[in-house]
């Protein structure tokens, strides 16, 4: 079921999304070479904790896996995402790092993601930057009340496809609210006209991931990696569908 917010769930969404922001906006000066992907992780967790927030992902459960050890995601490089941190991983000068971060106050959840620079990166890896980030913007451009999920896929998709980059397979966005994972979900890649219909008031989680080198994905526990071993990069918002344009949640 696909949930419509009131006046007052949309305030608690947007304060749990402006600590999302908030991180996000503050990892710029904690990521750096030398770094260990653990560190990232410790900060990210008490600045949720000092803003009233919980880190939604730490303890998160699905069928076959532990529970999610970590407050952020940290995925470095060809790790698309859900990477787990530790550490062994120490940023060097050329990666790329991908946080995603999840904050559950007051009853609600805000989600969203960069992908960082460490140090000086490669023309190929800032260009995937610049791609995965431009199809966020398109697709975020068509979440418009009475559109229909498959235009945002489609904005999405072909924008990457068009650019010679890859979907990465099985990984979409979605719904979010009082779960973190609501209806409905969000493939970045379908057909105009196509899915459920966005009504003002619904709040979703937009959030491209595009590889270099191929859309096949390879699962160890948590983490996606591409399978060809070639770099990946993440972006997304928390959006809320209005009159017009979407108000971007995670953004401060």
């Amino acid at each position: 079921m696909i949930s419509i917010k009131n006046s007052a769930e949309i305030t608690k969404m947007r304060e749990a999304n402006r600590i999302v922001a908030l991180l996000l906006r503050e990892l710029e000066s904690i990521i750096k070479v030398g770094v260990s992907t653990f560190e990232i992780n410790k900060f990210s967790e008490k600045l949720i904790k000092s803003e009233g927030g919980k880190p939604a992902f730490k303890g998160y459960s699905v069928s076959g896996l532990s529970p999610f050890p970590a407050a952020i995601c940290a995925s470095v490089n060809s790790c698309i995402v859900h990477g787990i941190p530790s550490k062994k991983e120490i940023l060097q000068d050329g990666d790329i790092i991908g946080v995603d971060v999840g904050v559950y106050k007051n009853g609600f959840y805000g989600d969203a993601a960069r992908t960082y620079r460490v140090g000086q990166i490669s023309a190929s890896a800032e260009k995937l930057l610049q791609i995965t980030q431009e199809a966020l913007e398109r697709g975020m451009a068509h979440a418009k009340n009475g559109a229909r999920v498959g235009d945002v896929s489609n904005a999405i998709g072909s924008f990457i496809e068009a650019n010679g980059y890859f979907v990465a397979d099985s990984l979409t966005g979605h719904g979010i609210g009082r779960q973190l994972h609501e209806e409905p979900m969000i493939p970045n890649f379908g057909l105009k006209g196509k899915g459920p219909r966005l009504r003002k008031g619904m709040t979703i989680a937009i959030e491209p991931m595009v590889n270099i080198g191929t859309n096949k994905v390879m699962e160890n526990g948590w983490e996606y990696f591409t399978a060809d071993g070639t770099l990946s990069a993440h972006f997304e918002n928390t959006i809320l569908i209005t009159d017009g344009e979407p108000e971007i949640l995670s953004v401060c």
